[in-house]
């Protein structure tokens, strides 16, 4: 598939999608980060569609994401699943990014909960870590906003004060206590990628404030809340920054963590899922 994206066609394009996937009231976009695979306890899910068979541009393939949507139901209610997301750094333009989030808006979405997987800038953060995100730095050089697209889909200038719902931070942390684990509170560092962070850059970015660092997340988030969606993020402290340990970074580390932590997170989405949705 080819051509531009527009506000107009995205529009045309949530139409179609609507009619073919038949959403029901849409409550929440899940979005799953690299190594990480999300599960709705409750729900049952249709079989997953291929994002090339929904989106009107190539998807470039990458390790550890499986670049799919796919709707869990429960009687009239729908949420919808990304396995895998689109990144800057693959050669995607930033409304190619959000093209999903702006998806599942239109669609109805209220909420999105995002996942991902960082580089722990804090040395107390230990891999494997959940970090609840309550801000971000938005140090990647693009914005979802720009042009026809910050006009035609919500505010001009969106209020980003508040745009990690404090409702929902509050309940994870809550969610995680009563699972038995602790989760730190922190700021995403979110850069362009895809190489890895120098210890120079990691120093810097402690001193802007950031607590993890990652290649992702900060457009969706932006997209999400000018669209009104309330949004809340979960990023799993995959390895240590460049310079806080002996061993370099790598992309198999992130997945092999992912793996590791995955129990923890299912198990929080899914109490996460019981609080904010209860079964009728």
């Amino acid at each position: 598939m080819g051509g531009e994206l527009t506000p107009a066609g995205l529009r045309e394009l949530a139409r179609d999608l609507a009619g073919r996937l038949e959403p029901g009231r849409l409550r929440a976009l899940l979005v799953a980060g690299s190594g990480l695979s999300l599960e709705v306890p409750g729900w049952a899910a249709d079989d997953p569609v291929p994002m090339e068979e929904i989106l009107p541009f190539p998807i470039h393939h990458l390790e550890g994401h499986s670049h799919t949507l796919t709707l869990w139901r429960r009687g009239g209610e729908t949420l919808m699943v990304m396995n895998g997301r689109l990144h800057l750094y693959q050669g995607y333009r930033p409304e190619e990014v959000v093209a999903p989030v702006r998806l599942a808006a239109l669609l109805g979405a209220e909420t999105m909960i995002a996942t991902n997987a960082t580089g722990a800038l804090d040395p107390a953060i230990e891999p494997g870590s959940l970090v609840v995100i309550g801000d971000h730095l938005n140090l990647q050089g693009a914005n979802p906003l720009v042009g026809a697209w910050g006009r035609e889909l919500g505010p001009q200038f969106p209020d980003m004060s508040s745009a990690y719902d404090p409702g929902l931070r509050e309940l994870a942390r809550e969610e995680a206590a009563a699972a038995g684990f602790s989760v730190y509170e922190g700021v995403y560092a979110g850069v362009l990628g895809p190489s890895f962070e120098t210890p120079a850059e990691v120093r810097m970015l402690r001193r802007l404030g950031g607590t993890v660092v990652g290649m992702s997340t900060v457009l969706e988030v932006i997209a999400a809340r000018h669209m009104g969606m309330r949004v809340l993020v979960l990023s799993l402290a995959s390895n240590p920054a460049a310079g806080l340990s002996p061993e370099p970074p790598s992309h198999e580390e992130v997945l092999a963590a992912g793996a590791r932590a995955a129990r923890r997170l299912r198990e929080l989405m899914g109490r996460l899922m019981v609080r904010m949705f209860p079964a009728p």
